[in-house]
């Protein structure tokens, strides 16, 4: 049987139900019951009850789970991966105005391949103590932090427009997203506001040995897919 096992955490958000957690948990006893040495999953950043993400739970009753089965465990809270850029920045970058809850809230963008790395070395490792590392990439920065960079890179404006999270919630509805996911979306924003994913580590260098992707090299070799 296995010996370590990783739980990724699987796209099933359902607010309503609970789904994804659910799967977690039957995931975590089906571990304990093949006799797992060491469980590792991929959380988030602060997930406890307190979080305006508003799929945190699923996050945090796994946690809960896995340190209650009594296996030790390996948690990966991953940061905000540079990738969800994509969600916003080609819109912003073609109308030159970025909308935006998230105030002087900072976030550290992080490559979903560092993190991939950081994951991978974690599951190869001999130790079976009990850890958490939060993944992040190498700076901190605030939305109009970020828009300046991407102007460098690409050359045209960009400016930050700040608006409550029910106007946020609003525009993203009209651009044709569901509302429920949208209420996601937004609840991103608010979570960087306050302050819950502002934090720098150097857990992708420390478990990977590799140097992580500064926000400029994404977005430099991103240019034409963001800017069009």
């Amino acid at each position: 049987g296995a010996d370590r096992v990783l739980i990724i955490s699987t796209g099933e958000i359902d607010l309503l139900h609970g789904k994804r957690l659910r799967q977690h948990q039957n995931a975590v006893a089906a571990a304990k019951k093949a006799g797992v040495s060491h469980l590792l999953y991929t959380s988030m950043p602060n997930p406890e009850p307190v979080s305006p993400v508003l799929f945190a739970n699923d996050h945090y009753g796994t946690e809960q789970a896995i340190k209650a089965s009594g296996i030790p465990y390996t948690i990966f809270r991953n940061g905000w991966y540079q990738e969800n850029l994509f969600m916003a920045l080609p819109h912003a970058i073609a109308s030159g105005k970025w909308y935006t809850s998230a105030g002087e809230g900072r976030v550290a963008p992080g490559a979903r391949d560092d993190m991939a790395a950081a994951i991978a070395a974690g599951l190869a490792a001999v130790s079976n103590e009990s850890k958490t590392y939060t993944l992040t990439g190498p700076q901190a920065y605030t939305t109009a932090e970020i828009a300046a960079l991407v102007s460098e890179v690409t050359g045209k404006p960009l400016d930050v427009v700040q608006v409550s999270d029910e106007a946020l919630t609003e525009g993203v509805k009209a651009s044709g997203v569901p509302e429920d996911f949208a209420e996601v979306i937004v609840s991103f924003d608010a979570n960087t506001r306050a302050g819950r994913i502002a934090m720098v580590t150097d857990a992708i260098e420390s478990l990977s040995g590799r140097t992580p992707k500064t926000l400029k090299q994404f977005l430099e070799a991103n240019k034409v897919a963001l800017a069009g």
